[in-house]
């Protein structure tokens, strides 16, 4: 069985993280793992798993297009606006794991068939993979809420650099992405970075304004759609309603990470980078057929 080549351009959390879940993947191979600092703890890891590393970026895949078939971007929301036209110029499938909103927003078990499609697709936030869906099921039972806000929660270690230089993009582009699979107008999304110690798990609350709402069958779209969110993020689960209260419907849902690079309180991590990979994975399937990979 021949695996399809995979790139990552960033070597720090996310991407390296990324490149461990890769390697237990039947169907993806990392073809190179790319960045620019030789001494970051990633290029380490990725030399130790005898992966191909390479600290000219994006410009190894110019130079080199035939290592890989999909690029995985874990940089920064700048970096991917220099980075998607190259991309795009190269025939690559993008999977941007920032949020920059260059491609399809995408979140797996709403519109993954819709995003295949696409040659650039955005995986939104840690926070939007969590909170989306949950607002998505809502909104299928009460299209006409008034409004809806997504708080999420994370431990402070598990926030690298390039989460806390897109703080503002990341509230920004989540509270788009809540509007653009909700129909609601008006959102809003908060994140919060915790530095208790012991870290604490991912939490993400989801706050709707709903006159009379039919608490019974959001909760049974609520729970449906969490089940399906757990045949590829074992991890996510929902611990807290869907109750109402003073006109509010609330939900919570917390991820508990597999431990791959960063200890399990980086749900927020694993989210994000179990998206990225069923997506990868679907694409591959439906590129080349699932005998072929």
């Amino acid at each position: 069985m021949k695996k399809i080549k995979v790139g990552i351009l960033g070597t720090g959390n996310i991407g390296t993280d990324l490149l461990i879940k890769i390697q237990r993947s039947d169907i993806l191979e990392c073809g190179i793992f790319a960045g620019r600092n030789p001494n970051s703890d990633g290029m380490r890891v990725a030399k130790e798993l005898g992966v191909p590393v390479t600290y000219d970026s994006i410009r190894y895949i110019q130079e080199n297009p035939e290592c890989c078939e999909i690029v995985f971007d874990a940089t920064s929301a700048e970096t991917h606006l220099y980075h998607a036209p190259i991309l795009e110029k190269l025939g690559k499938f993008a999977i941007d794991l920032t949020p920059a909103k260059v491609g399809k927003l995408c979140v797996p078990v709403i519109n993954l068939d819709e995003c295949l499609k696409c040659k650039n697709v955005n995986l939104i936030t840690c926070g939007g993979q969590a909170t989306t869906p949950i607002a998505y099921a809502i909104s299928k039972v009460h299209p006409e809420a008034k409004y809806i806000e997504a708080v999420a929660n994370i431990a402070s270690k598990s926030a690298g650099a390039g989460t806390r230089n897109n703080i503002d993009q990341y509230t920004q582009t989540t509270g788009e992405a809540l509007s653009f699979f909700t129909g609601v107008k008006k959102t809003k999304a908060i994140i919060g970075l915790n530095p208790a110690e012991p870290p604490v798990i991912m939490r993400n609350t989801v706050y709707a304004l709903i006159e009379s709402p039919d608490i019974e069958n959001i909760y049974k779209e609520v729970h449906k759609i969490v089940k399906e969110i757990q045949k590829y993020v074992p991890g996510y689960r929902c611990i807290l309603g869907p109750v109402y209260e003073n006109g509010r419907v609330t939900t919570t849902v917390e991820v508990v990470g597999l431990g791959d690079y960063l200890p399990s309180y980086s749900g927020n991590l694993d989210i994000i980078n179990c998206a990225a990979i069923k997506v990868a994975e679907e694409y591959c399937k439906k590129k080349w057929g699932e005998k072929s990979v």
